[in-house]
């Protein structure tokens, strides 16, 4: 499987490392395939080569230079993805650009570009789906390539392929979570040690929970793109993030915490689907399977038969997202070896 990567960040970087040599023989032994790494592109350029890039060499020059443009032999400057598309000759687009809730770019147009050019696509990009879920599924059946996305919500957690698969058989009537790290590590925080959320959220950006910045997770945005996500792919609503009611925790107070606390009560920040889609901090039972702490995620799905069954790991970090991506490529082998032999 020839795989083209689109970003650089810390995930990555993970995928990068979890695929390197070691790895390479245990996952072709296990799963039958091997992902080479064909093209790689970050902000400021792009390496390519169609035998597979030395990955130890793309991660050192990375580090070392700033971008994978300047790798000797395979770095072109200035390379952006759209152009790196129509050069290189790959299977997958691995879309692991940052966030960007204003217009999804660039990864909107980045995942576009790959689908028209009948690629299979794994993003871990939560910004094109949230503005353009439908729209981009669509894209996907009519060019009758894969989209996947599983580390878009839970990080290696795979509450998307639970409420997708596990429960099929059953109705899923609604979903509610805590779906953001960061802000219930604030929360947690607040709740044992009585801080304020201004303390809380610096000592999260301290451990490198929070982001320098923080205005996604803090303003529910985050918690409501996975939102989106989830009504998407399990409930099969066609919405996106303009449908979503979203209220922050930037406005929660150590009294509000406090009084929650001595009525055996925990304050958590939660994303709600079904009849209604909502995002705004609630105050449930200590006993309640979502009061969960930390930076956990945790979600429960109300289903017809099995009643409320609940999904509980951690979110997000590099490697744990990796996990999800490398899910979402053995997923894609999977799917095309059932139709068609698994040309890939």
């Amino acid at each position: 499987m020839r795989v083209m990567l689109v970003g650089l960040g810390a995930v990555g970087r993970s995928l990068l490392q979890a695929l390197d040599e070691v790895y390479a023989q245990m996952f072709e032994k296990r799963y039958g395939f091997y992902p080479r790494i064909v093209a790689v592109v970050d902000s400021k350029g792009a390496a390519l080569n169609p035998s597979g890039l030395p990955l130890k060499k793309v991660l050192r020059v990375k580090k070392v230079e700033g971008t994978v443009g300047k790798m000797e032999g395979f770095g072109v400057p200035g390379l952006e993805t759209t152009e790196v598309v129509e050069q290189v000759e790959a299977d997958v687009m691995v879309e692991a650009t940052p966030t960007n809730l204003s217009n999804g770019e660039p990864g909107l147009t980045n995942i576009k570009k790959a689908l028209i050019n009948h690629m299979h696509v794994v993003t871990v990009n939560k910004g094109p789906l949230a503005i353009a879920m439908p729209s981009l599924m669509e894209l996907a059946r009519y060019n009758k390539v894969q989209l996947r996305f599983s580390g878009t919500v839970g990080g290696g957690t795979p509450i998307l392929k639970f409420g997708r698969e596990c429960l099929e058989g059953d109705r899923v009537i609604s979903i509610k979570g805590v779906l953001n790290g960061t802000t219930n590590y604030i929360l947690t925080k607040m709740d044992e040690e009585g801080v304020s959320m201004p303390e809380a959220l610096k000592e999260a950006q301290l451990k490198g929970y929070a982001e320098t910045d923080p205005r996604y997770d803090v303003k529910g945005l985050d918690t409501a793109c996975k939102l989106v996500i989830l009504a998407n792919w399990v409930l099969k609503k066609r919405i996106s993030l303009r449908d979503v009611t979203v209220t922050g925790i930037e406005n929660v107070t150590e009294k509000q915490v406090l009084k929650a606390r001595r009525e055996g009560r925990c304050v958590k920040l939660i994303g709600s689907a079904g009849e209604t889609f909502y995002v705004k901090p609630e105050a449930l039972p200590r006993g309640h399977p979502l009061c969960v702490h930390g930076t956990l995620n945790a979600v429960s799905f109300q289903t017809q038969l099995g009643g409320e069954i609940t999904v509980v790991g951690k979110g997000a970090g590099g490697p744990e997202t990796a996990c999800a991506i490398i899910r979402d490529l053995v997923d894609v082998k999977r799917t095309l070896t059932a139709l068609h032999g698994g040309e890939a």
